[in-house]
């Protein structure tokens, strides 16, 4: 079976066209190696099968990113049949430099014109024929978006992969020719595989060329000594680079014909009037930020369009669904749930529906009642958890995917490098931390798109700290909790405070880390804006599909395992005793639930949390739960409310449902701990800085070097544990700002400092 390799620039279609091509033969992995998404698939509508490789989008083959490392070595080394230069046709120019690279290879290379459809609509014209005569190569005139021309493309593609071709380059002209033909021809002498390409890259002073060939460095550096350039002087890559788009402007640009191309009246194309809006210095940052409250109603809120804060309610306490493991999945006490929550609210009754039929199973079964707690409880009520949560996580995903095909998402990122630089990371780091918003996994494994390592491990550190939608609960059940201890109706401002918190230590973390132990320059940004058209909607699903298996298989096993372990030691003495209903031993039964192993575990640990406000000083007979709930949470953060929800009836809370979202649990432990307001905030901080759930753990331990993980761990706990003390300690006794503030300023001082140090060695 005949290989094909998808080569192009970020934005220009090449992940549709792969799409198109192969469909449902799809599949995702990882480079070996490298934490790159590695797309392969099969196209089986032309005469013959052909094997698909996407490699990563890239602007060169110079080593600057993972990305362009890869696609250069599948090239070189992996040696496919073809490779398909995807070209974006309203930017070709730009695209074409990369062309001229993949060029001077010695393999068969076709190149797709894409997104004519949208050129022909702009009224402007590409002559694919003179673009094919000047490149001596195919040119196919597609449309990705629309799957137009794509049966002639790989046709004409299989054709031309049976000839063998060597490489030719544009650089005939430049003032370097003699010398890449010098260090071309010492490299066939080493009977080096396309050597005009490895060549032109040892003049550029590719860093992987030099560290290959160190012997022909010498040839290179003998013509600097005696090469002057008034505008480079000897920086030869840029000398090459200037000789590319000169080329490329002088006999490629003849082939474009642009609508009112002479004419002083030239009017803006829609994307360009759209980019004046949303890409505006003061309106574009606000456009998003609204953009982005929108989507997160429409998938967090139980009030649409806060209708019932408006007194829009539908019926006075009306419930639908009354009674039912469905109940409130459209309207809730009058409030109109949101899409995203209505979709859950299903989903989940579902599910609890399937675990109340097995558990009915099981009875009619007659199983012991350890048998039953464990397979309802612990194997599906751990499954189940993780699952409750997907419909939501999905949905984001979606949001984030509709963005980002479209093009805004490059705008966003765009808008956002220059306040971010400022923190020590570029404008791309943002956008898995947007992404934290959802789920911390997918957003680990999105920083894959970071060229630099250590603003990869401090982004991935941060993020976290953006609380995802298993935190929601937990936010939303203590601040409900409290605001009705107070007697306040505002635990919203409460959650929404906790949000902001968040991104605050975030930015804070990050100015650290950039300051100390991640230290570097920040990388250039580049990124070609890709004209804003319409999502594919069969794109859209398969990177929905992709994003699913991957959070499916990070999450599920890890989760499971974690829950059986939750379970066994809930429901275990010291001395192997069952306990076989905590929910039954409310009257008296403190005694027995004191003696589970669970238990005993939060008494040991519960004076860590002292400083935090919900420690030793609430005593041993109720305060161990906020200790449990906080080492189960970090299974899975919705353990938490889960956990204070049973130990809450098993404690004396009779009125207390279990299935509910635990604000009565928490008014009920708050009232009989003493627990403080705040107490109560540092335990919502506390467990939305610290070490997150294990699939994110795992996730983070995947796209981290070796060796990263441990001292990871070390920062969320270190993080948690001071902000959250700040928190309690403030809220407790208000001078207690100053003694922190001055730590802040030794801090501060201490940077700067450390800073001087290292630099003075480094010059040195």
């Amino acid at each position: 079976m005949k290989r094909f390799a998808l080569a192009g620039n970020p934005n220009c279609g090449k992940t549709t066209l792969f799409n198109s091509l192969t469909g449902s033969t799809a599949h995702v992995g990882n480079w070996p190696g490298v934490t790159v998404d590695k797309r392969e698939g099969i196209y089986k509508k032309g005469e013959e099968k052909v094997y698909i490789v996407d490699l990563p989008g890239i602007y060169s083959l110079s080593p600057y990113t993972p990305e362009e490392v890869i696609s250069r070595n599948y090239i070189l080394d992996e040696k496919p049949d073809c490779v398909i230069n995807i070209i974006d046709a309203t930017n070709l120019e730009r695209n074409l430099y990369l062309t001229t690279q993949i060029l001077e290879m010695d393999v068969p290379v076709i190149v797709a014109l894409n997104m004519m459809d949208i050129v022909e609509k702009n009224g402007d014209k590409i002559d694919a024929k003179i673009l094919e005569k000047r490149l001596g190569v195919p040119v196919i005139s597609i449309s990705a978006l629309k799957e137009t021309n794509l049966n002639e493309l790989m046709s004409a593609a299989i054709k031309f992969s049976e000839k063998k071709r060597k490489g030719n380059t544009v650089l005939e002209d430049s003032n370097l020719i003699h010398l890449i033909k010098d260090v071309e021809i010492a490299f066939k002498g080493k009977e080096v595989e396309n050597p005009l390409f490895h060549a032109i890259k040892l003049v550029e002073n590719d860093e992987l060329e030099v560290k290959d060939h160190p012997d022909l460095v010498k040839i290179v550096n003998d013509y600097k000594e005696s090469f002057k350039d008034d505008v480079f002087g000897d920086d030869f890559e840029a000398l090459v680079a200037d000789a590319r788009y000169k080329y490329i402007s002088k006999n490629f640009a003849i082939a474009l014909t642009r609508k009112n191309e002479s004419g002083k009246s030239k009017r803006l194309s829609l994307s360009d009037k759209i980019d004046r809006v949303l890409t505006n210095k003061w309106a574009g940052i606000p456009i998003f930020l609204v953009i982005l409250l929108i989507f997160f109603h429409l998938i967090f809120g139980e009030d649409l369009f806060y209708m019932n804060a408006m007194g829009l309610n539908v019926g006075n306490g009306y419930t639908t669904f009354a009674g039912t493991p469905f109940a409130g999945a459209f309207v809730n006490e009058g409030a109109i749930m949101s899409p995203g929550v209505m979709i859950t609210n299903l989903f989940v009754g579902c599910l609890d529906w399937i675990n109340g039929l097995v558990g009915q199973g099981l009875e009619l079964a007659k199983a012991e009642a350890w048998a039953q707690s464990f397979i309802c409880d612990g194997v599906l009520g751990g499954l189940f958890a993780i699952l409750g949560f997907l419909p939501q996580i999905l949905m984001l995903f979606l949001f984030f995917s509709i963005l980002e095909d479209t093009g805004y998402m490059a705008r966003v990122a765009f808008i956002l490098d220059r306040i971010f630089r400022r923190f020590g990371v570029s404008g791309r780091a943002f956008m898995p931390m947007i992404m934290g918003f959802g789920c911390s996994v997918p957003a680990m494994i999105n920083t894959r798109t970071l060229a630099d390592e250590k603003e990869r491990v401090a982004t991935i550190r941060v993020i976290p700290f953006f609380s995802c939608g298993a935190k929601l609960p937990i936010l939303t059940a203590v601040a409900g909790g409290l605001a009705n201890v107070l007697g306040i109706g505002y635990a919203d401002l409460i959650t929404v405070g906790m949000y902001v918190l968040g991104m605050a230590v975030a930015i804070g973390s990050l100015i650290i880390m950039r300051n100390t132990t991640m230290r570097g320059e920040v990388p250039p940004f580049i990124m070609e804006l890709p004209t804003y058209h319409l999502p594919q909607f069969k794109a859209l699903m398969i990177h929905l599909w992709d994003k699913t298996k991957h959070f499916v298989k990070k999450a599920f096993t890890i989760i499971l395992l974690s829950t059986i372990i939750i379970w066994l030691f809930q429901h275990l003495t010291w001395d192997w005793q069952f306990i076989e209903n905590w929910e039954d031993i409310a009257e008296g039964g403190n005694q027995l639930i004191g003696q589970s192993i669970l238990a005993s575990l939060g008494k040991f640990i519960q004076p860590i949390f002292t400083p935090l406000g919900f420690g030793s000083q609430l005593g041993v007979s109720v305060g161990w739960v906020f200790a449990v709930a906080a080492i189960t949470g970090l299974v899975a953060k919705e353990n938490c409310i889960g956990t204070i929800s049973v130990l809450a009836v098993s404690l004396g809370a009779t009125a207390v449902s279990i299935d509910g979202d635990g604000v009565d649990a928490m008014q009920f432990l708050i009232n009989e701990s003493g627990l403080s307001t705040a107490g109560a905030i540092s335990f919502i901080a506390f467990n939305m800085l610290t070490i997150p759930c294990f699939a994110a753990v795992a996730t983070a331990k995947g796209e981290l070097r070796k060796g990263t993980l441990k001292w990871t761990l070390l920062f969320w706990l270190v993080t948690s544990y001071i902000v959250s003390s700040a928190i309690y300690t403030i809220g407790e006794w208000w001078w207690t700002l100053f003694i922190w503030l001055v730590v802040l300023a030794l801090a501060i001082i201490f940077i700067y400092f450390f800073n001087k140090y290292k630099d003075s060695k480094v010059l040195k």
